[in-house]
Formats: C-alpha cells, sequence, structure tokens
C-alpha cells in the first residue's frame, strides 16, 4: 500500500519510498532538547525517547531566502536474498517473483559473514545462528532476516534493532502441524509406541512390559497457551482430556471457550498428570523446567515438548527420569541440536525422541515458505509487517486502520526537518494528534515512530524504519512529547482528524512557517486516502503531498499564482496541486505548490526574483 512504502527503505537508494535525498545540505541537528511551557491542548500521554542537550541557535532572519535540496534519482537495484536454509520451491517462487534469490546450505559461520554484505534480506530456519556479527557484517545493507518458523532464539533481536533490521518469522503455518506432533508424540508416549516398535523388530513379544497408561480422565497441563498450545487443547478435549494452562499473556475467554482452565504455573505442574511444553525460550524460560519444578511435579508424571529444547535442565530431566518421579518423556526438541550421539536423556528407555520434526509436513513446510517468503518481499517493499517480532507490537487491525496516517505523519516529519534553518538544531518535537477517539482507543506508537523517522533521516546517514526509529531517535538525544486533542463529531469514522508536528525553539530557513508561539507549526490530514498538508505555521493551506513541495510567502496581491505557474511551465515542471492561505486580504500568504519534477537552479532563482515573493523554499517528499 502506498501509505506504507517508506518503512523499510533500502540503503542503496531508498527510491520507492523518499524519491529524493540529500543530506550534504541539509545540517544535522547538532543538539535536541525540549522546550518547558504552557499549552491549551489536553495531554494524554508523553513519550520521553531521551533527554536534551543545549545548543546555539542562528540569530539573524533574512527577508528572502531561496533554499533547495539536491536529487539523487538512481534506480533501485533488485534486492538480493540470501537463504540459508532449505525452503520449499512454493516459497522461492514468491522470492523470485522480486529478488534475486541465492541458496546456500549448510554454511559455516565464517562461509555466513562472507557473504552478509552482498545481500538485503537473510532467511533461515533453526539452525543458523543471525548473531551481532552477522548483522554488522551485513555492513548496513541487510534489512530483512526472515525467520521460517516461529522461534526466534537463534536471532539477536536486540542487535537487529540497533542495525535497523527488521526481523520477521512465519507463526501461522506449522501451527497445526506442531500440535499434531505433540499428541502424536502423546498418545505414543502413553501407550510406549515407539519402544515396542523397537523390541518387536529386535525379535522381542514383550506384551506384558509395554503396559501403557490411558488419556481419557487424565489431566493435561498445556504450558504456553497460544496458537500451538490451543490447537493441542482442542484436540485433548476431543481426546476426553481435562485442560489446564499456564501463560500469563493469554486471554481468559480464549481459554474458556475451548474448554481449558488458566492457572498459575506452580498449580499447573502440580496438577497434571501430563505436561506439554508450548512456550518461546527466553531469558525467563530458560531451564524453567529443573530439579525444583520436577520436585513439585506428581510422581509419574509424563511431560511432552515440541517448544524449544532449552527450556528443559535436561540433565535434571534425566535425574528426574532415573528417580521415577517423571515416568516417561516425549521430546522433539533439544538444547543443542543434533544432542551428542552418547546423550543420556535420549538414550534413555523411558524417553521417546524424534529430530525436531513439528513443522516437518508435506504441508507445513509449503505453508511456512509461502509465508516467510511473503513476509520478506513485503518488508522489503516497506509494507507493514504484521510478522515482524522486533517492531512495536501493534495489533494488526490498528495497522491496517492507521495505515492512511503513515506516510502522512512521515512526511510532515521529513518537511518539518528542512525547515530548521543552518545549526539551529532541533530542540524538541511536538506530534499532536486530533480525533474523536477517547485516550484508550488510538494506538500512536506507530505514527510516533514515522514522525521520528521522517525527522532523522533526512539529516542523518542512517537508514531509520519501523524497527530502529525510537533507539535512533534516543541515540540522537532526540525528545518527543505526543498530545491528543478532542475533536467532537458524531459522524466522524476515521481515527484521526489531522496529524501536527511542531518543532521548538529552532530557527527556520522559511520565517512563514513559525507560528505565533515561535514554533515551527504543519498540520496535515488524509483525504480520500491521500495525505495533505493544511498548515504551515498560522496559514491553512490545502496541498497534496505527492511529489515535492515550493512554499512561498508573498505579499498577496492579484496575478502571483499566474507568475509562479508561468515560469515553472516555461521549465516543464508539471504542477500538481497549488493553494493559497492568507491571514488578511492584501497582507501576508503563503502559496503550497506541489510539483511532479524538481525545478532547477534557474527556475528557482527566477522565482525568487518576483518582487511581492519575500521569501520562498523547495522542499523534498
Amino acid at each position: 500500500m502506498a501509505a506504507s512504502r517508506a518503512l523499510l527503505p533500502t540503503p542503496q537508494a531508498a527510491a520507492a519510498a523518499t524519491p529524493a535525498r540529500s543530506r550534504a545540505r541539509l545540517a544535522a541537528p547538532s543538539s535536541l532538547a525540549a522546550r518547558a511551557g504552557g499549552s491549551h491542548r489536553l495531554r494524554v500521554r508523553c513519550a520521553i525517547l531521551s533527554s536534551p542537550a543545549p545548543a546555539k541557535a542562528e540569530q539573524e532572519q533574512p527577508t528572502r531566502r531561496i533554499s533547495r535540496a539536491g536529487s539523487d534519482a538512481s534506480l533501485r537495484p533488485k534486492p538480493a536474498v540470501l537463504v540459508a536454509e532449505k525452503l520449499s520451491e512454493a516459497g522461492l517462487a514468491v522470492l523470485r517473483e522480486f529478488a534475486d534469490v541465492e541458496c546456500a546450505y549448510g554454511m559455516s559461520p565464517a562461509e555466513l559473514l562472507a557473504k552478509m554484505a552482498q545481500f538485503d534480506a537473510l532467511i533461515v530456519r533453526s539452525g543458523t545462528k543471525v548473531t551481532r556479527e552477522v548483522l554488522e557484517a551485513g555492513r548496513g545493507r541487510l534489512r530483512v532476516v526472515g525467520r521460517a518458523g516461529v522461534g526466534i532464539d537463534n536471532v539477536d533481536l536486540q542487535a537487529a534493532t540497533e542495525a535497523g533490521c527488521l526481523v520477521v518469522n512465519a507463526p501461522t503455518a506449522n501451527t497445526v502441524a506442531a500440535a499434531e506432533h505433540g499428541i502424536a508424540l502423546l498418545a505414543s508416549m502413553a501407550r510406549n509406541v515407539s519402544q515396542a516398535d523397537a523390541a518387536l523388530k529386535a525379535g522381542k513379544w514383550q506384551r506384558n512390559k509395554y503396559v501403557g497408561v490411558s488419556l481419557v480422565g487424565k489431566t493435561l497441563a498445556i504450558m504456553g497457551f497460544g496458537k500451538v498450545g490451543s490447537e493441542v487443547a482442542r484436540r485433548a478435549k476431543g481426546l476426553g482430556m481435562h485442560v489446564i494452562a499456564h501463560d500469563p499473556y493469554a486471554p481468559a475467554d480464549r481459554a474458556r471457550a475451548i474448554g481449558a482452565e488458566l492457572v498459575s504455573f506452580d498449580e499447573a505442574i502440580t496438577r497434571a498428570d501430563f505436561i506439554s511444553l508450548h512456550m518461546p525460550l527466553i531469558p525467563t524460560t530458560n531451564k524453567v523446567f529443573n530439579d525444583e519444578s520436577f520436585g513439585k511435579m506428581k510422581t509419574g508424571v509424563r511431560i511432552i515438548n515440541v517448544a524449544r529444547g532449552g527450556v528443559i535442565d535436561e540433565d535434571a530431566l534425566v535425574r528426574a527420569l532415573d528417580s521415577g518421579k517423571v515416568a516417561q518423556a516425549a521430546l522433539d526438541v533439544f538444547t543443542v541440536e543434533p544432542p551428542a550421539k552418547d546423550s543420556k536423556l535420549v538414550l534413555h528407555e523411558n524417553v521417546t525422541v524424534t529430530p525436531h520434526l513439528g513443522a516437518s509436513t508435506v504441508e507445513a513446510q509449503e505453508g511456512v515458505a509461502i509465508e516467510i517468503a511473503e513476509a520478506v518481499v513485503g518488508a522489503l517493499k516497506g509494507e507493514l509487517a504484521a510478522t515482524a517480532v522486533n517492531a512495536p507490537m501493534v495489533p494488526a487491525e490498528v495497522m491496517s486502520e492507521l495505515a492512511p496516517y503513515v506516510s502522512l505523519a512521515e512526511k510532515l516529519g521529513r518537511l518539518a526537518v528542512q525547515l530548521v534553518a543552518g545549526e539551529s538544531g532541533i530542540k524538541g518535537v511536538k506530534v499532536v494528534y486530533t480525533t474523536t477517539r477517547g485516550p484508550d482507543d488510538l494506538d500512536t506508537r506507530l505514527l510516533r515512530a514515522m514522525v521520528t523517522k521522517g525527522i532523522v533521516e533526512p539529516v542523518s546517514s542512517t537508514f531509520v524504519n519501523l524497527v530502529n526509529a525510537d533507539y535512533t531517535a534516543k541515540q540522537r538525544g532526540l525528545r518527543i512529547t505526543e498530545e491528543r486533542v478532542s475533536h467532537d463529531s458524531a459522524t466522524a469514522e476515521a481515527p484521526l482528524e489531522s496529524i501536527q508536528v511542531r518543532l521548538s525553539q529552532v530557527q527556520s530557513k522559511f520565517a512563514g512557517a513559525i507560528s505565533d508561539g515561535g514554533d515551527i507549526v504543519l498540520e496535515g490530514r488524509v483525504k480520500y486516502g491521500v495525505p495533505h498538508l493544511t498548515l504551515v505555521g498560522p496559514y491553512e493551506v490545502d496541498v497534496s503531498l505527492e511529489g515535492n513541495l515550493i512554499l512561498c510567502r508573498q505579499i498577496d496581491q492579484p496575478g502571483m499564482i499566474g507568475k509562479v505557474g508561468n515560469i515553472l511551465g516555461q521549465r516543464n515542471v508539471n504542477i500538481n496541486f497549488m493553494s493559497v492561505g492568507r491571514t488578511f486580504r492584501g497582507k501576508q500568504a503563503i502559496m503550497a505548490i506541489g510539483v511532479d519534477e524538481e525545478p532547477n537552479k534557474e527556475s528557482l532563482e527566477e522565482i525568487g526574483a518576483i518582487p511581492a515573493i519575500e521569501e520562498f523554499v523547495f522542499l523534498e517528499l
């Protein structure tokens, strides 16, 4: 969608999201500080990203000023994607429609490092470690890491975020396959299927040795009630089991709808006859099943793990199996994969093992490949990524609703920073949202990130995206506050009436953008799905934010539109939109002109020579 194309620009050009950029002619803010002051607007929340530092401001304000930025019209090359682990042909086909794809399976860490600087995206499964070194080896080109599966513990998320690298996964395609494998292990373990099979193939007929236990009426504790855990619960209910679950983030109504009872961690493990693990491997779950937790369980409990191997202390599990505290275990995942050939856990007679087959069905492999390929391609295009794991946690429905305002937010930030004069820097940013929504019914994190992107990227060598916007702002000392203004309208359906960006305590290269309070003020709205600039300083305008923009402050007199239009027309510069706002008739006015092409230097000088024009500025979008 057009409104979201600026999220993940490529370092080569970012031509689709921002047609041109010239950082050399725009001074980077040497410091950013907040301005203390009153406001008649209702303050709803304030997002402080870092503390400010004082800066030196320019003192002189010329009455006539011409400002323009350069252009980089180089074409963006086709992105390159490295697939480091096996991916089905269905997924590769999706990738090849958009990118150059190289499949290099079984690389050593050194080989992976050597390749990274050549690629815009990397796709892995669980076997490849995407470390800080790998991300740094990308040298700023690597924009997306795709994890073909759910778990992302093999990716350094903090390093990825700092590098501005989006991490996406494929969380839904293998859900049913993993749940089915969990149920398969549950039933196989309960009836000793694998052990009896091995014995019979070895020529032994041992019916009395492999007497199993029934599932009906038993209590199954599901640890982690997400997508897979919920599907296991549904199937276990069909087997006649009583299901309890522990997950501090699971909605109680969803558990009730399935017929599961949400309980605490300790209650789950003490009540259960069977325990099925479906939790991620994070610091708080690392080896959470250890000697202490095994000690709280019923004697004879049985454990299934199709989640992540590291959530179990494997040495402690061996001790629990040897003592009889744990009667049996069925494991699809291990702390180290593949496990050692002499692993006591794998070789234990009361343990059923499979080699990480949770997602290994034909249907799931194809589904995961397509899901991750689509996520990576979408991210490379700059689209909002619903499966991003290191971006702000914005629900999909919110992302969809705010999509038309994403472009508006970034463009307002991009215009505002280009209006800042020379060395004055930005000392504080306030984003004001006019809305009919209540305080708890409008999530603005996405919009704040895009305003930050718009402000930082034009004056920095850093490529900012949704992932690293807050981090980058913090590193640059940028302080951002957000406010909400109530807009009363019984018929308003849009989530926002307008977005306003205010830069405080700055000198402006275009005095007409300064409000009565001394701030650079820009305000915009979305009309018919297109962002419009509707306010510049104290002047109301209405210009579509497509192409580039010329702002002129002039004496309000007849013929001004025609004079400027003729100059641009003679130079073959097409005007796509024009609007004039004024304070009083015959006084001062601002003319906002949207242009498809960038006027050359001679055109701008000719506009500046019109006697009634006091100042103007050319701004890139």
